[in-house]
């Protein structure tokens, strides 16, 4: 698709120009949150991150000259096919995925509700997207062919120094040894009610598909439940599916059952991005990592 051709919508509601410009953000590792063909706030937060990097001048959203330094021109294979394996099918979905945390802890695990959940959240896609790449597919059959958004990424392991909590703009950077931006992700941090701290801490350890423990006399309240709660984990649990202690007590980085809602929503007092997200920044950083509450 060229720079001219940007006006065309699909049938899925979704402008295939900002749907290729979302993948080749999320290919640098600047996340534009779900990538949904939608011309939204994290959409935008990734492109002003992308004219940053590349020291292009400040402009509202993507011209000519952005789309060519991010290679819109020229970049390929931003849809690709993908097999539905054996252990797809046979993933233990739940029905749904309760509010109310007393609920929650009697569940075994908090799991996708959906295989288009699944697949959505493993591709850093809507559902929304992936049904209208699929209008026909009911996602049930091993072997069956898809088409996915191809923004994945491969991270080199334990380069990150800092990472960088912004407040003003929503966003969390991750700065190398050269000063470098490994990466950035929109975020949700703290609320009025229950602010993030600030000031400057470190990674004290990272937890993969984390439980979480809910204590209304240390944290927040829930609506009724005054005792301590422990949730199972899953990408439906309220950390999601990465935990990145810090060194304050209680406060982290973690994933969200609503990756939609990423920077929109208010958190309490953590860090929320979207579980992709998440993992990366897991694999990027180490124990002993500074972590910066900037205002």
């Amino acid at each position: 698709m060229t720079f001219a051709d940007r006006n065309r919508v699909d049938v899925g509601g979704a402008d295939p120009f900002v749907v290729k410009a979302q993948v080749l953000l999320s290919r640098r590792s600047i996340s534009p949150g779900v990538i949904d063909g939608i011309d939204g706030e994290n959409y935008r937060k990734a492109i002003a991150e992308f004219r940053r990097q590349q020291n292009l001048p400040a402009a509202d959203g993507i011209d000519e000259l952005a789309w060519l330094s991010l290679g819109g021109e020229t970049a390929v294979d931003i849809i690709a096919a993908y097999s539905l394996t054996e252990k797809d099918v046979a993933y233990d979905f739940v029905s749904e995925v309760p509010r109310d945390y007393a609920e929650q802890a009697r569940m075994k695990h908090l799991s996708y509700t959906s295989p288009r959940e699944m697949l959505g959240e493993r591709f850093h896609m809507s559902e929304a997207l992936l049904t209208a790449l699929n209008p026909r597919q009911d996602f049930a059959e091993a072997g069956a062919p898809i088409l996915v958004a191809s923004g994945l990424r491969a991270p080199e392991p334990g380069t990150a120094v800092r990472v960088d909590a912004i407040k003003s703009t929503g966003m969390v950077m991750v700065i190398g040894a050269a000063g470098e931006v490994l990466a950035s992700y929109p975020a949700t941090i703290g609320s009025e009610d229950t602010p993030s701290p600030s000031g400057e801490f470190t990674v004290e350890r990272v937890v993969r598909n984390p439980n979480y423990t809910y204590n209304p006399e240390k944290n927040f309240q829930q609506g009724g439940n005054t005792r301590t709660l422990v949730l199972p984990p899953g990408p439906n649990g309220p950390v999601g599916t990465v935990w990145v202690a810090l060194s304050k007590p209680t406060f982290g980085i973690h994933g969200t059952p609503e990756p939609a809602k990423v920077s929109k929503t208010n958190s309490h007092g953590c860090i929320r991005l979207t579980n992709w997200d998440a993992e990366e920044l897991a694999t990027l950083v180490t124990v002993g990592v500074l972590v910066r509450f900037v205002d």
